[in-house]
């Protein structure tokens, strides 16, 4: 009997390793004919143009950013396109972020706009209600026909928003996303970045995002949304999405479930910014993230870390039974092919394969993390403001 029940659990653990291997395989595949079909703004005519020159609003939050804003905001002063305004937004910023925006908009009165809150109005958070006040500002003031929702510590090569826009405009685009180029300077953030992009791969296939009958396939970029304004007010603004923790997220799978038309776009370099300092640094970034991307349901985080465990790191026990070595080798073959893969369009070096497992042990303590704090506190302190957490999931069960 025993004997038996020992066949039956070899031959169901036999059967588990080959199947994650043809997952891996089949997904890799996948992806080697589907990611070359994603726009990539770098091949594409370096004199292009957007038909009409049409005005885009940069939209620019920043709280307590002294360190980051200014080179942000001076290399959107050098983008090559001439049809732009600036508006930075200080969300009651107790450093030198406020002078440093009013000096800047001193110099280039007509190209940025500085405005300032002071205090932050019930029912929302302080990114999302800056970026609110910002597109309410462009739509009064300028009738934007774009606006480019983007972050404080993100920097511009010049020919950027010319790029992402005449792609915007040519395939009649109402959101295109693209994803920054991360600025590392150590082996925790390439390992934890890297294997961050490698699940990302696994949620979200770039080449499906266009597609309306793929709704799942959906992507949102706080480095970088650019949304037709018309798209902007059909779904309300962020109005709609006050309390959205994954505010670019929310805004995108709006966008697409509104029926428009929402793309992804590659371009290594020409956005880049630094994530944080280290890999604990990345951990304490991730912290106010990582629960909301579960619905704040421990059981789906839980889930998502089993999940982790099973995909990456079990072929590497596997490696070492008789009956799992062949599948296991194969899944890490696929895995190994995906980050190289990823690697032509994202900067990141193909060596991080190397440190793959090292970075599925920090992304699996950033879940975990980022549950226990919010659980423990009760809610999520994001920019200087505590949100309870009762409220972040009332909010979010409207927002899905």
């Amino acid at each position: 009997m025993l004997a038996l029940a020992s066949r039956s659990v070899q031959r169901t653990v036999r059967w588990t390793a080959w199947l994650l291997a043809f997952a891996w395989v089949y997904r890799t595949l996948n992806a080697a004919f589907g990611l070359p079909r994603v726009p990539n703004l770098l091949r594409s005519s370096s004199e292009r143009v957007p038909d009409r020159l049409p005005l885009v609003t940069v939209i620019v939050p920043a709280k307590n950013e002294q360190d980051a804003v200014g080179a942000c905001l001076e290399s959107l002063l050098r983008q090559d396109y001439p049809n732009l305004h600036i508006v930075a937004v200080d969300d009651r910023s107790t450093d030198r972020t406020p002078e440093i925006l009013d000096t800047l908009a001193g110099m280039y009165p007509a190209r940025l706009t500085a405005l300032h809150v002071r205090e932050l109005p019930d029912g929302w958070l302080g990114k999302t209600h800056a970026m609110a006040l910002a597109a309410g500002e462009a739509e009064t003031n300028r009738c934007s026909a774009w606006l480019l929702f983007t972050d404080a510590d993100v920097l511009f090569a010049p020919p950027t928003i010319r790029l992402a826009l005449a792609e915007a405009v040519d395939q009649h685009a109402d959101h295109l996303v693209l994803p920054p180029s991360p600025i590392l300077l150590g082996p925790g953030e390439v390992a934890l970045l890297g294997f961050f992009q490698l699940m990302g791969a696994w949620g979200v296939r770039l080449w499906r995002v266009p597609d309306l009958k793929a709704p799942r396939d959906v992507l949102g970029i706080g480095a970088f949304g650019l949304v037709r304004a018309s798209a902007y007010r059909q779904i309300g603004g962020y109005e709609t999405l006050r309390m959205a923790v994954l505010d670019d997220l929310s805004l995108a799978r709006r966008i697409k479930a509104a029926g428009l038309q929402t793309r992804a776009a590659f371009g290594a370099g020409l956005i880049r910014l630094r994530w944080a300092e280290g890999a604990l640094g990345l951990v304490g970034v991730l912290t106010k993230n990582m629960f909301a991307l579960f619905a704040f349901k421990p059981v789906l985080l839980l889930a998502g870390c089993a999940g982790i465990v099973a995909l990456t790191l079990a072929p590497l026990v596997g490696l070492g039974f008789a009956i799992t070595r062949i599948p296991s080798a194969l899944a890490l073959t696929g895995i190994g092919g995906m980050y190289l893969l990823l690697a032509r369009y994202s900067q990141l070096p193909f060596w991080s394969f190397l440190l793959y497992p090292f970075g599925a042990v920090l992304l699996i303590y950033s879940l975990l993390h980022s549950m226990v704090v919010t659980l423990r506190q009760g809610g999520v302190r994001w920019r200087g403001t505590f949100y309870p957490l009762a409220e972040l999931r009332r909010e979010n069960r409207l927002l899905r």
